[in-house]
């Protein structure tokens, strides 16, 4: 069953173009477009789709607050924001709203799509830089490491949690440890279950703590 993807973002040109990528993959479906939040927010309760891709700098209602309205109405759609902006001061709100993702618009086309793959089965993505931040910016402010000292890791799980630490996919992951992608994603939950890791970020900065 193809991914049905939503896509948000106050320029045609930027929907035209993101429509013409994503409709250029056999699985990955676009059933509706938004030029606002709001208009975001009803689209998402009307289409359920899978996915959203949501720009955060929005007219009226921005992505942000569009994101959480959709989280707060329990909506199936993961969110999947995808901006110019990547500071802090759109970062956290986007995360803390609920995105499921955040990815910058100088991202490659097949990152996207490959993202958008991810988020669709429950993954958590982030471009590989703005990973590095929030792993840095959790130890900065003393995330507590008394977590990781004692958790029996297999020697597997902590390659590939090592690989989690540089931001890699899985798909990447696969690559470079010559595993097949289930194989890694069988790691990675593991992993995050002995690490208590709720997210892709958590593990990241457990495993940063870890590795250390």
């Amino acid at each position: 069953m193809a991914t049905s993807v939503l896509i948000a973002d106050d320029q045609r040109l930027v929907r035209a173009g993101l429509r013409m990528l994503c409709e250029a993959a056999d699985d990955i479906d676009v059933v509706g477009e938004a030029a606002d939040g709001a208009q975001a927010v009803r689209l998402a309760a009307e289409l359920q789709p899978d996915v959203i891709l949501m720009d955060l700098r929005m007219p009226g209602v921005d992505g942000v607050i569009a994101t959480s309205q959709v989280m707060a109405a329990r909506a199936v759609a993961k969110v999947l924001v995808l901006t110019t902006f990547d500071d802090d001061d759109h970062l956290y709100p986007a995360l803390a709203a609920g995105a499921a993702g955040f990815l910058v618009k100088d991202t490659g086309p097949a990152e996207l799509v490959g993202a958008i793959r991810r988020i669709a089965v429950g993954d958590f993505v982030l471009s590989p830089h703005l990973l590095q931040r929030l792993v840095s910016r959790a130890v900065e402010v003393g995330a507590p490491r008394d977590v990781t000292t004692a958790v029996p890791l297999t020697a597997r799980e902590r390659d590939v949690l090592r690989l989690v630490v540089q931001g890699l996919s899985n798909q990447d992951i696969a690559v470079a440890l010559h595993l097949g992608v289930t194989t890694v994603k069988t790691h990675v939950s593991n992993a995050a279950a002995k690490l208590g890791a709720q997210n892709r970020v958590q593990l990241a900065v457990h495993g940063y703590q870890l590795m250390a």
